[in-house]
């Protein structure tokens, strides 16, 4: 649908009567306004059955997370309701397939440097009889991976160099025993430990070879992106 539908400004909602309809006018109102490309409905409630148990706080836990990664203070990553300029829709991706899509949404905003907001907006128990398709555990596993994924892809550098320091750990734990018998005796008798410790060794600094590339990679990539942002004519201003 971004694809094929030309609008200024778009209204991305969950259609499941969870989210208040009169709050759009107001969040439309608000990027227009100010010139944003994205306003999120930040879920106020109430209500214990409007989230199960379990959400809450896993939504806090993986919006701080993308928070902390990419450096910009957001509430409610995972809200399904949001409105977003021309200039978003037409330079977002839509890569996700699922219950992703939100934390796509956010990264993509916060990867270009885009103008965003927070509106609160209430937000209600489902209608007797509806039922949510979101599994706890499955789909927060699947947002993690994005989220994970994101991270290896926008920040090379800074993923890498965890994955290097990890190997390097583990080399070391290996090599201090052989290394100290070596010291004392002059002789290296767990030949294989030794073997370990210096290929972990060796896959640590391939991997901080393969950051460094690949955060160069990233730059141009991200470049790219917010240059095919920037020639959409922003219409909401």
């Amino acid at each position: 649908m971004f694809a094929d539908v030309d609008a200024d400004v778009y209204i991305l909602v969950d259609g499941d009567a969870t989210y208040h309809a009169a709050s759009a006018p107001a969040m439309v109102q608000r990027l227009v306004d100010d010139g944003l490309d994205m306003v999120t409905g930040n879920r106020i409630s109430d209500e214990r059955e409007a989230y199960r148990r379990g959400h809450r706080f896993g939504n806090r836990v993986l919006t701080g997370l993308v928070a902390s990664v990419f450096g910009r203070q957001i509430t409610d990553m995972l809200s399904g309701y949001r409105v977003l300029s021309r200039r978003f829709v037409k330079s977002f991706p839509a890569m996700a397939h699922g219950f992703e899509t939100e934390t796509e949404l956010t990264v993509h905003a916060l990867e270009l440097r885009m103008p965003i907001a927070e509106i609160d907006t209430p937000y209600g128990a489902r209608p007797p009889g509806s039922f949510s398709k979101l599994s706890t555990y499955r789909d927060g596993i699947r947002i993690l991976r994005m989220i994970v994924r994101l991270i290896k892809d926008e920040r090379p550098l800074a993923f890498f160099s965890l994955v290097s320091t990890l190997l390097l750990v583990l080399a070391v734990a290996f090599a201090a025993p052989v290394f100290f018998t070596w010291l004392e005796t002059g002789l290296v008798p767990r030949f294989p430990t030794a073997i370990l410790a210096t290929g972990l060794a060796l896959l640590s600094f391939l991997s901080l070879s393969c950051g460094i590339v690949l955060d160069s990679v990233a730059l141009g990539r991200r470049e790219a992106r917010r240059f095919a942002y920037l020639r959409v004519t922003s219409q909401t201003q």
